[in-house]
């Protein structure tokens, strides 16, 4: 009971109260407390003696315990003196090891110096033996006459070939000559082998021939014949540069099995592929269309040093020895170097022919002849006063309605100065490539901004007519946007293609100069052709206002039969004025919008002010002039300008100066939208009354 586990003392004392009879309530029997002492007094003994008695077993086995551990630690300390006697054997079975090795090395050493000479002494034996049957003119050793043992031939020949060559020519000449012949016809012989065991795909015999020609002068050839034999049937179908790679790729694998030099042999067939298989047909290539066609020719240059250089980067993949880009670079200058020398030349001659032929298609279509605008003395002079006083000098040319600008002239323009761009990173020498791109945007400047737009905006100046024109056709704003949608291609090819080829170079800040001129000197121009289009906007308004504004219309002879909202000048005008909005609006783009917008609004406004002030009105013909400005007004909110829709508010509330009874001038003079106005304008406008000169409206204005 003791030994279960856990002993719980409460539990134990509950089972033996419960066991005593009358120790409980069980069966429903009294509970008797003398009893239950009784028995755990008896119990209580029955534990010391049982307590006792574990006591003296625990004694008895800790006694045991140590007598074990005594005798244990006297045997580990046996052990430890046997294993000290068995390591101090160790060590001396290991030095007498050793001794006995030193000696064996040593005798090995003595045995290699007495059997070096020996195994000399016998080589140099046969060699004699051999070099006598040379000198005998017979060569009876089996080792010549067996065709099978042409490897130790070839091993005795060449050791025999470098001894010819130290023996003086007036005694031996015979002898030198006949182990020359035989070391050349065993050298054939073995390059036949390796020939006929490369035909038989046998790489074993092709490895253990080219092994023996190793120590051979014609061991180059064995090499050629390889790499010619390689080629046969490589190059049959019409991609030389994908034959080219497959056939690398074939041979690298092989290489490395046959020759103990397999970067060397592999460099060697490179070489040739390069130099005879590619460097013939890039010249085929090429030479067909050098001196006739430029085009093509630019092509076939760019197409072919792409595929060469692609091939090459393939190529670097191999083992070619320590500086395969070098040698692969070489290789391509090699073919490609008198074509590149003046590349750039062919290319911004082709450049200025192709771009001069697709300005000139262009205006052959339209049955245009150029114009030439002219530089210097009197056409300097001539600018410079325009600019100034914006003035047209020189006779209106009729347009038709042409801008001179054609998209597809433009697309073509740009085509071929990317294709130019992209020949030009290409087949560039990298120190020359920022001067060479240079060059080329010098050209698309020259064609696409002088030669096609610019020329487009002079004649677009010269096409807008003058202010006082009556119904004059405006084209100048579909030049603008035109122009405006060129400029952001040009821009566009610009950071694209241009500025990554000079981002580094001191050409950048030149370019980025030059693009800056030509946009600010179009500008000017575009500038000057708005500002004279918007005169011509106004003079349109003006001759409308004259030929249509009657002096009846604000001064109606029956005061009581006025059945017009508005003027028809007023409406003639507004619709006009419309017109142009949406033409502006449809013509530019971002702030360029409003800036234009705004100084048509102010001119406008302006024109009508000036308008006004030309009559004299009535009540009922202020009445009319204020609608005729709150329709104006309306016309004004399309143009979403806030200072142009001010300026037709200011200008309807001093209309309200036409009509207001006398008594109410000064508090209308006074609101918030005229409070601020020169006190003469008021005055002016109230002079416009019929009835201003009456006592009455003097007086109450004063």
């Amino acid at each position: 009971m003791f030994e279960l586990e856990p002993f719980v003392a409460d539990e134990y004392i509950e089972r033996l109260a419960w066991r005593t009879p009358g120790g409980g309530s069980r069966g429903g029997e009294a509970f008797d407390p003398k009893r239950l002492l009784e028995e755990f007094v008896n119990h209580i003994q029955e534990l010391q003696v049982m307590d006792e008695r574990i006591q003296r077993k625990v004694e008895k086995l800790e006694q045991q315990c140590q007598k074990e551990a005594k005798e244990f630690a006297k045997k580990v300390q046996e052990l430890q003196k046997s294993n000290q006697v068995a390591f101090q054997h160790f060590q001396e079975l290991d030095e007498h090891i050793s001794y006995v090795a030193t000696k064996v090395c040593h005798l090995g050493d003595q045995l290699e110096g007495v059997n070096t000479p020996r195994q000399r002494a016998v080589e140099a034996q046969k060699l004699m033996k051999y070099f006598n049957e040379f000198l005998d003119g017979e060569l009876k050793s089996d080792v010549f006459t067996n065709s099978e043992k042409i490897k130790e031939a070839a091993d005795i020949i060449q050791k025999l070939h470098l001894i010819a060559q130290e023996l003086p020519f007036d005694r031996f000449s015979e002898v030198k000559s006949k182990i020359a012949s035989k070391y050349h016809d065993l050298e054939c012989q073995l390059i036949q082998e390796f020939t006929s065991a490369q035909r038989r795909g046998e790489i074993s015999r092709m490895r253990e021939v080219a092994a023996v020609l190793l120590h051979f002068k014609g061991y180059s050839h064995c090499v050629d014949v390889y790499i010619k034999q390689c080629q046969e049937g490589a190059f049959l179908r019409n991609d030389v540069f994908e034959d080219a790679a497959i056939l690398c790729q074939r041979v690298n694998k092989q290489v490395g099995e046959v020759f103990s030099n397999p970067e060397t042999v592999l460099a060697k067939l490179i070489q040739n592929i390069f130099e005879v298989k590619l460097q013939s047909y890039v010249k085929d290539r090429l030479e067909e269309h050098r001196k006739s066609d430029a085009e093509q020719y630019l092509k076939n240059l760019y197409d072919l040093y792409t595929r060469t250089t692609n091939l090459s980067s393939k190529l670097m993949e191999f083992n070619l020895g320590t500086d395969k880009q070098t040698f692969l670079s070489k290789l391509i200058k090699s073919i490609f170097i008198s074509y590149l020398e003046n590349y750039i030349e062919v290319e911004i001659g082709y450049l200025k022919s192709r771009s001069a032929m697709i300005l000139q298609r262009y205006y052959d279509s339209k049955n245009h002849q150029k114009r030439s605008i002219g530089t210097g003395g009197i056409q300097d002079l001539k600018e410079r006063i325009r600019q100034r006083t914006n003035l047209p000098l020189g006779p209106s040319i009729d347009t038709h309605g042409e801008t001179f600008l054609s998209q597809e002239v433009v697309v073509n323009l740009l085509q071929e100065t990317k294709q130019a761009f992209e020949r030009c990173h290409r087949l560039s020498d990298p120190s020359d490539l920022p001067k060479n791109a240079f060059r080329i945007f010098s050209m698309l400047v020259e064609f696409l901004c002088t030669e096609h737009i610019d020329y487009a905006l002079e004649t677009g100046l010269a096409g807008i007519p003058s202010s006082d024109s009556k119904n004059a056709n405006l084209y100048f704003l579909d030049v603008v946007h035109q122009a405006n949608t060129i400029f952001h291609l040009f821009d566009k090819q610009f950071n694209d293609h241009l500025m990554p080829l000079i981002s580094s170079s001191p050409k950048l800040s030149e370019c980025l100069q030059k693009k800056k001129d030509i946009i600010e000197q179009m500008e000017v121009k575009l500038d000057m052709g708005i500002d004279r289009t918007l005169n011509c906007m106004i003079g349109q308004m003006k001759h409308i206002l004259t030929a249509e504004q009657k002096k009846t219309d604000f001064k109606p002879e029956d005061e009581n039969n006025v059945l017009i909202q508005y003027t028809n000048a007023c409406v003639k005008v507004c619709g006009y004025v419309r017109k142009q909005v949406e033409k502006i609006r449809n013509s530019m783009d971002g702030k360029n919008v409003d800036t234009v917008l705004m100084e048509l609004g102010v001119r406008f406004h302006r024109l009508i002010y000036e308008h006004l002030q030309q009559y004299s009105y009535s009540c009922m013909g202020g009445m009319l002039a204020i609608c005729d400005v709150a329709e104006y007004r309306k016309c004004a909110k399309d143009f979403k300008i806030a200072l142009v829709l001010q300026l037709f508010d200011t200008l309807h509330a001093l209309c309200n100066l036409l009509v207001v009874a006398p008594d109410n001038l000064k508090q209308v003079c006074s609101g918030e939208q005229l409070a601020n106005l020169d006190k003469n304008i008021l005055h002016s406008f109230v002079q416009l009354r019929v009835d201003y000169r009456s006592a009455r409206l003097a007086r109450h204005f004063s």
